[in-house]
């Protein structure tokens, strides 16, 4: 390679909705939730201690309300080789191929089943959770072929946290899809309906996740 030759960055993924009208319109959204319920408080806390205490009830009430759907409307991630680079008011890079753990993750919010991994790298302030599905009733949507086929490679030759596992599930789901299963005969879809209802987040470790792989044709 010759000196003024540069070596070209991996290309990258992007791994979040690219709809911007959808996106504002989902944060003035919460925004406006947000401005209810701690008018509510405050308006309670004000009918009972006058108009200072309602006016900081709001204010405990909302700020970090507030926050919260700021940071996800900032949330971006992307694949960028095998590694998840994810931006909220910073930028944080996890190497999938080096993560010592990977778990599936389950959410149950209001009837919709998210299933995502959650990947750890070593400490708290490290761990990336990344949806790949969400399902309600028999529907859903899911990550695209080209990312999950990404994902499932990037995965596949981490030996300390057995990425394989997690890279066969992702490979499974892909094969259904290629035969043109129904949502509801895709494996991510089966994994989902059969984590226990009534809790909203549950984790499943690599050994549940490779007890499930096993039973897939």
């Amino acid at each position: 390679m010759s000196g003024g030759e540069s070596v070209p960055s991996p290309e990258r993924t992007p791994l979040f909705e690219q709809d911007p009208k959808g996106r504002r319109r989902r944060l003035w959204s919460g925004i406006v939730g947000v401005l209810m319920v701690a008018a509510a408080f405050g308006g309670l806390a004000g009918l009972i201690g006058g108009r200072v205490p309602g006016l900081v009830t709001a204010g405990v009430i909302g700020l970090p309300l507030v926050y919260v759907v700021l940071f996800a409307f900032r949330r971006r991630i992307w694949l960028e080789g095998t590694e998840l680079v994810v931006r909220t008011w910073g930028v944080r890079r996890v190497d999938l191929m080096t993560v010592p753990r990977v778990e599936v993750v389950v959410t149950d919010v209001r009837g919709t089943r998210t299933v995502g991994l959650l990947v750890h790298a070593g400490h708290r302030r490290r761990s990336v959770k990344l949806d790949v599905a969400a399902f309600a009733g028999t529907g859903g949507r899911e990550l695209g072929p080209l990312v999950l086929r990404r994902l499932a490679d990037a995965l596949l030759n981490n030996t300390e946290a057995n990425g394989l596992v997690f890279s066969e599930l992702l490979v499974a789901e892909l094969r259904a899809e290629a035969r043109g299963d129904a949502v509801a005969e895709r494996p991510l879809y089966q994994f989902a309906s059969a984590a226990p209802s009534g809790r909203y987040l549950q984790r499943f470790p690599m050994e549940a996740v490779s007890r499930f792989v096993a039973t897939l044709d």
